[in-house]
Protein backbone atom coordinates (compact mmCIF):
# COMPACT_ATOMS: atom_id res chain seq x y z
CA UNK A 1 0.00 0.00 0.00
CA UNK A 2 0.89 3.66 -0.36
CA UNK A 3 0.29 5.95 2.56
CA UNK A 4 1.34 9.16 4.24
CA UNK A 5 3.10 8.96 7.60
CA UNK A 6 0.89 10.18 10.42
CA UNK A 7 3.13 9.34 13.38
CA UNK A 8 6.36 7.48 14.15
CA UNK A 9 6.94 5.95 17.57
CA UNK A 10 10.15 6.95 19.33
CA UNK A 11 10.89 3.23 19.72
CA UNK A 12 10.53 2.56 15.98
CA UNK A 13 13.81 2.05 14.03
CA UNK A 14 12.62 4.63 11.50
CA UNK A 15 12.28 7.37 14.12
CA UNK A 16 14.38 10.29 12.93
CA UNK A 17 14.44 8.92 9.37
CA UNK A 18 10.75 9.30 8.64
CA UNK A 19 8.77 12.38 9.49
CA UNK A 20 5.10 13.23 9.50
CA UNK A 21 3.80 13.67 5.97
CA UNK A 22 6.38 11.47 4.24
CA UNK A 23 4.86 9.25 1.57
CA UNK A 24 5.92 5.62 1.67
CA UNK A 25 5.06 2.27 0.16
CA UNK A 26 4.98 -0.70 2.50
CA UNK A 27 6.93 -3.74 1.37
CA UNK A 28 5.16 -6.32 3.53
CA UNK A 29 2.05 -8.27 2.62
CA UNK A 30 -1.26 -6.67 3.47
CA UNK A 31 -2.15 -9.97 5.17
CA UNK A 32 0.37 -8.96 7.85
CA UNK A 33 -0.65 -5.29 8.06
CA UNK A 34 -3.28 -4.05 10.53
CA UNK A 35 -5.49 -1.98 8.25
CA UNK A 36 -8.66 0.00 8.89
CA UNK A 37 -10.66 0.86 5.78
CA UNK A 38 -12.96 3.79 6.43
CA UNK A 39 -14.12 4.45 2.86
CA UNK A 40 -13.65 2.66 -0.44
CA UNK A 41 -13.21 5.45 -2.96
CA UNK A 42 -12.69 3.41 -6.09
CA UNK A 43 -12.11 -0.12 -7.35
CA UNK A 44 -9.85 -0.47 -10.39
CA UNK A 45 -9.52 -4.15 -11.34
CA UNK A 46 -7.76 -3.31 -14.59
CA UNK A 47 -4.66 -2.31 -12.62
CA UNK A 48 -5.26 -4.48 -9.53
CA UNK A 49 -5.83 -1.54 -7.22
CA UNK A 50 -8.31 -0.16 -4.71
CA UNK A 51 -8.38 3.47 -3.59
CA UNK A 52 -9.34 3.88 0.06
CA UNK A 53 -9.41 6.27 2.96
CA UNK A 54 -8.10 4.58 6.09
CA UNK A 55 -5.07 3.97 8.26
CA UNK A 56 -2.56 1.19 8.85
CA UNK A 57 0.14 0.26 11.34
CA UNK A 58 3.63 -0.68 10.22
CA UNK A 59 5.45 -2.65 12.90
CA UNK A 60 9.11 -2.13 13.76
CA UNK A 61 10.03 -5.13 11.62
CA UNK A 62 7.92 -3.94 8.69
CA UNK A 63 9.96 -2.91 5.68
CA UNK A 64 9.06 0.09 3.54
CA UNK A 65 10.39 2.39 0.85
CA UNK A 66 10.09 6.13 0.52
CA UNK A 67 8.34 6.94 -2.73
CA UNK A 68 10.82 8.32 -5.28
CA UNK A 69 10.23 11.76 -6.68
CA UNK A 70 11.16 10.83 -10.25
CA UNK A 71 8.59 8.05 -10.75
CA UNK A 72 4.77 8.22 -10.55
CA UNK A 73 3.33 6.70 -7.40
CA UNK A 74 1.26 4.14 -9.30
CA UNK A 75 4.30 3.02 -11.26
CA UNK A 76 6.39 2.65 -8.12
CA UNK A 77 3.65 0.70 -6.34
CA UNK A 78 3.26 -1.74 -9.23
CA UNK A 79 6.97 -2.48 -9.23
CA UNK A 80 7.47 -2.57 -5.46
CA UNK A 81 4.59 -5.03 -5.15
CA UNK A 82 6.84 -7.75 -6.60
CA UNK A 83 10.29 -6.33 -5.83
CA UNK A 84 11.53 -9.50 -4.18
CA UNK A 85 11.32 -11.48 -7.41
CA UNK A 86 13.94 -9.76 -9.60
CA UNK A 87 16.24 -9.29 -6.60
CA UNK A 88 16.31 -13.02 -5.87
CA UNK A 89 16.67 -13.87 -9.55
CA UNK A 90 19.77 -11.67 -9.56
CA UNK A 91 21.40 -14.15 -7.14
CA UNK A 92 20.86 -17.15 -9.38
CA UNK A 93 21.11 -16.00 -13.00
CA UNK A 94 24.49 -16.47 -14.67
CA UNK A 95 25.72 -15.75 -18.20
CA UNK A 96 25.27 -18.67 -20.57
CA UNK A 97 22.21 -20.09 -18.85
CA UNK A 98 18.88 -21.01 -20.38
CA UNK A 99 16.20 -19.38 -18.22
CA UNK A 100 12.49 -20.17 -18.45
CA UNK A 101 9.97 -17.69 -17.04
CA UNK A 102 6.45 -18.96 -16.31
CA UNK A 103 4.21 -15.90 -16.27
CA UNK A 104 4.35 -12.67 -18.27
CA UNK A 105 2.93 -10.29 -15.67
CA UNK A 106 4.63 -7.78 -13.37
CA UNK A 107 7.06 -10.11 -11.66
CA UNK A 108 7.79 -12.03 -14.86
CA UNK A 109 8.67 -8.86 -16.76
CA UNK A 110 10.94 -7.56 -14.00
CA UNK A 111 12.68 -10.92 -13.60
CA UNK A 112 13.33 -11.11 -17.33
CA UNK A 113 14.71 -7.57 -17.33
CA UNK A 114 17.06 -8.44 -14.47
CA UNK A 115 18.15 -11.68 -16.14
CA UNK A 116 18.71 -9.92 -19.48
CA UNK A 117 20.93 -7.35 -17.80
CA UNK A 118 23.05 -9.92 -15.97
CA UNK A 119 23.39 -12.28 -18.93
CA UNK A 120 24.57 -9.46 -21.20
CA UNK A 121 23.57 -11.30 -24.38
CA UNK A 122 25.12 -14.61 -23.33
CA UNK A 123 22.27 -17.04 -22.74
CA UNK A 124 18.65 -17.70 -23.66
CA UNK A 125 15.48 -16.32 -22.10
CA UNK A 126 12.18 -18.10 -22.71
CA UNK A 127 8.85 -16.69 -21.55
CA UNK A 128 5.69 -18.82 -21.23
CA UNK A 129 2.19 -17.59 -20.52
CA UNK A 130 -1.36 -18.41 -21.52
CA UNK A 131 -1.79 -14.89 -22.93
CA UNK A 132 -0.25 -14.32 -26.35
CA UNK A 133 -0.65 -10.50 -26.14
CA UNK A 134 1.23 -10.45 -22.82
CA UNK A 135 4.02 -12.52 -24.36
CA UNK A 136 4.18 -10.35 -27.46
CA UNK A 137 4.57 -7.27 -25.27
CA UNK A 138 7.63 -8.80 -23.61
CA UNK A 139 9.13 -9.93 -26.91
CA UNK A 140 8.55 -6.53 -28.53
CA UNK A 141 10.63 -4.74 -25.89
CA UNK A 142 13.46 -7.25 -26.06
CA UNK A 143 13.04 -8.95 -22.70
CA UNK A 144 13.17 -12.51 -24.04
CA UNK A 145 14.42 -14.55 -26.98
CA UNK A 146 11.45 -16.91 -27.32
CA UNK A 147 7.81 -16.78 -26.27
CA UNK A 148 5.46 -19.74 -25.97
CA UNK A 149 1.71 -19.47 -25.43
CA UNK A 150 0.73 -22.46 -23.31
CA UNK A 151 -1.25 -23.60 -20.28
CA UNK A 152 1.20 -23.98 -17.39
CA UNK A 153 -1.15 -26.38 -15.61
CA UNK A 154 -0.33 -28.95 -18.30
CA UNK A 155 3.16 -29.94 -17.26
CA UNK A 156 3.94 -32.42 -20.02
CA UNK A 157 2.92 -29.97 -22.74
CA UNK A 158 5.15 -27.28 -21.24
CA UNK A 159 8.04 -29.75 -20.93
CA UNK A 160 7.74 -30.66 -24.60
CA UNK A 161 7.74 -27.04 -25.72
CA UNK A 162 10.83 -26.25 -23.63
CA UNK A 163 12.51 -29.40 -24.92
CA UNK A 164 11.82 -28.36 -28.52
CA UNK A 165 13.32 -24.90 -27.94
CA UNK A 166 16.41 -26.23 -26.16
CA UNK A 167 17.01 -29.32 -28.31
CA UNK A 168 16.36 -31.49 -25.28
CA UNK A 169 18.83 -29.72 -22.97
CA UNK A 170 16.04 -28.12 -20.87
CA UNK A 171 16.49 -25.06 -18.63
CA UNK A 172 19.19 -24.25 -16.12
CA UNK A 173 16.78 -22.05 -14.18
CA UNK A 174 12.97 -21.93 -14.12
CA UNK A 175 11.23 -19.01 -12.42
CA UNK A 176 7.56 -19.59 -11.66
CA UNK A 177 5.58 -16.35 -11.50
CA UNK A 178 2.29 -17.91 -12.62
CA UNK A 179 -0.83 -16.61 -10.87
CA UNK A 180 -2.69 -19.94 -10.91
CA UNK A 181 -2.25 -23.22 -9.06
CA UNK A 182 -1.13 -26.59 -10.35
CA UNK A 183 1.92 -25.29 -12.20
CA UNK A 184 4.54 -27.04 -10.07
CA UNK A 185 5.12 -29.91 -12.51
CA UNK A 186 5.52 -27.59 -15.49
CA UNK A 187 8.40 -25.98 -13.62
CA UNK A 188 10.00 -29.23 -12.48
CA UNK A 189 9.72 -30.98 -15.83
CA UNK A 190 11.19 -27.99 -17.68
CA UNK A 191 14.44 -27.82 -15.72
CA UNK A 192 17.44 -30.07 -16.25
CA UNK A 193 18.80 -32.41 -13.59
CA UNK A 194 20.91 -30.30 -11.24
CA UNK A 195 19.01 -27.17 -12.21
CA UNK A 196 17.07 -24.71 -10.06
CA UNK A 197 13.41 -23.73 -9.78
CA UNK A 198 12.33 -20.55 -8.01
CA UNK A 199 8.67 -20.50 -6.98
CA UNK A 200 7.30 -16.97 -6.64
CA UNK A 201 3.68 -17.95 -7.17
CA UNK A 202 1.60 -17.74 -3.99
CA UNK A 203 -0.44 -20.61 -5.43
CA UNK A 204 2.52 -22.99 -5.12
CA UNK A 205 1.87 -26.23 -3.24
CA UNK A 206 4.84 -27.54 -1.26
CA UNK A 207 3.33 -31.02 -1.41
CA UNK A 208 2.93 -30.96 -5.18
CA UNK A 209 6.45 -29.61 -5.71
CA UNK A 210 8.26 -31.92 -3.32
CA UNK A 211 6.41 -35.11 -4.17
CA UNK A 212 6.27 -34.21 -7.85
CA UNK A 213 10.05 -33.91 -8.13
CA UNK A 214 10.42 -37.19 -6.27
CA UNK A 215 7.82 -38.87 -8.43
CA UNK A 216 9.59 -38.08 -11.70
CA UNK A 217 13.07 -38.65 -10.30
CA UNK A 218 14.24 -35.09 -10.88
CA UNK A 219 17.28 -33.82 -8.95
CA UNK A 220 16.40 -30.14 -8.72
CA UNK A 221 17.00 -27.35 -6.21
CA UNK A 222 13.68 -25.70 -5.35
CA UNK A 223 13.49 -22.27 -3.73
CA UNK A 224 10.52 -20.39 -2.35
CA UNK A 225 10.79 -16.64 -2.87
CA UNK A 226 9.76 -14.92 0.36
CA UNK A 227 9.36 -11.48 -1.16
CA UNK A 228 12.28 -9.91 0.65
CA UNK A 229 15.88 -9.57 -0.43
CA UNK A 230 18.04 -6.78 1.04
CA UNK A 231 18.05 -3.86 -1.38
CA UNK A 232 15.18 -5.23 -3.44
CA UNK A 233 13.23 -1.98 -3.61
CA UNK A 234 16.15 0.07 -4.97
CA UNK A 235 17.10 -2.68 -7.43
CA UNK A 236 13.58 -2.91 -8.84
CA UNK A 237 13.02 0.82 -9.21
CA UNK A 238 16.43 1.11 -10.87
CA UNK A 239 15.36 -1.45 -13.47
CA UNK A 240 12.53 0.89 -14.48
CA UNK A 241 14.86 3.87 -14.60
CA UNK A 242 17.44 2.11 -16.79
CA UNK A 243 15.02 0.40 -19.17
CA UNK A 244 12.75 2.90 -20.89
CA UNK A 245 10.83 0.18 -22.74
CA UNK A 246 10.17 -1.75 -19.53
CA UNK A 247 9.00 1.45 -17.88
CA UNK A 248 6.73 2.14 -20.84
CA UNK A 249 5.18 -1.31 -20.52
CA UNK A 250 4.51 -0.79 -16.81
CA UNK A 251 3.04 2.65 -17.42
CA UNK A 252 0.75 1.23 -20.09
CA UNK A 253 -0.41 -1.64 -17.88
CA UNK A 254 -0.51 -0.16 -14.40
CA UNK A 255 -0.74 3.62 -14.47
Amino acid sequence: LIGRVREVSKEHPAFGTLKQGDRIATLVSLTLTPLVIETVRGIRPEIDRIDITGHAILFASGIFAKLPSDLPDTLSLAALDVAGAPALVARWVKPGQTVVMLGAGKSGALCLAQARELMAGNGTLIALDISQPALDALKNIGLCDHVVACDATKGVDVMQKVSDLTNGAMADLVVNCASVGNTEMASILSVKNGGTVIFFSMATSFTAAALGAEGVGKDVTMLVGNGYVPGHADLTLELLRKNAKLRGLFEQRYT
